[in-house]
């Protein structure tokens, strides 16, 4: 990837996670933060926040504030990742975003039932510990509970949980200890840069999820 600088010099950008953040920045003005690291130590990976054992390896905030350090200037993306290269991609919700996390199995579910009914699904991020992440407008969090009540159900019977202010995700590429790298399920592009309200796909997200913890109870 080939940046220019505040002086106009062009050079190209080497490392994956900082051509990873300034895209998010730049095209889809996303805040983001600079996490902890993943590092090689005797021939196997741990996080450089130095906990053993952390539950994130490499994957997480590395300091008290960090929501404040995060930035969508291209020019603080820059500074963040100079300081810390290599850092993991980290996108704060409650700003551009909320985002509803769910078992993959169910995540997936709930796409298909809404490709059927043509109801557009924004980003969707797949994470290594197998859940889907689905990115919609900021406020979720404060809505959920009674969209969900509405519907008859919880949040906690379901297995589902909203992310909002004071929270993150981690984006792709970041890799999350051995347990592999996160992924697009539905990548940023042209067609989802209008991210969905959750009381849209509430339905078709429920839905999916009741079907998952029926048969999680089945089994």
């Amino acid at each position: 990837m080939v940046v220019e600088n505040t002086v106009g010099v062009r050079r190209q950008v080497t490392d994956p996670m900082l051509e990873a953040a300034l895209r998010y920045a730049d095209e889809r003005h996303w805040d983001v933060l600079a996490g902890a690291r993943l590092v090689e130590d005797g021939g196997t990976l741990r996080c450089s926040c130095g906990r053993a054992p952390c539950p994130a390896p490499g994957a997480h905030p590395v300091e008290p504030g960090w929501a404040d350090r995060a930035s969508g200037s291209t020019v603080e993306v820059h500074r963040m990742w100079r300081e810390r290269p290599g850092s993991s991609v980290l996108l704060p919700a409650g700003r551009s975003f909320d985002a509803v996390d769910v078992p993959e199995a169910a995540g997936f579910l709930a796409l298909a039932r809404m490709e059927r009914t043509e109801l557009p699904a924004g980003p969707v991020l797949c994470s290594p510990k197998r859940r889907l992440v689905f990115l919609v407008l900021p406020g979720a969090t404060a809505r959920v509970p009674a969209l969900l009540r509405a519907l008859g159900r919880s949040a906690s019977s379901l297995d589902l949980v909203v992310r909002g202010e004071g929270d993150y995700v981690p984006a792709p590429p970041t890799r999350v200890g051995t347990s592999g790298p996160v992924q697009w399920a539905r990548p940023p592009t042209a067609s989802n840069r209008w991210l969905p309200d959750v009381g849209e796909l509430l339905g078709p997200l429920a839905y999916a999820c009741g079907r998952e913890a029926a048969a999680a109870r089945a089994r």
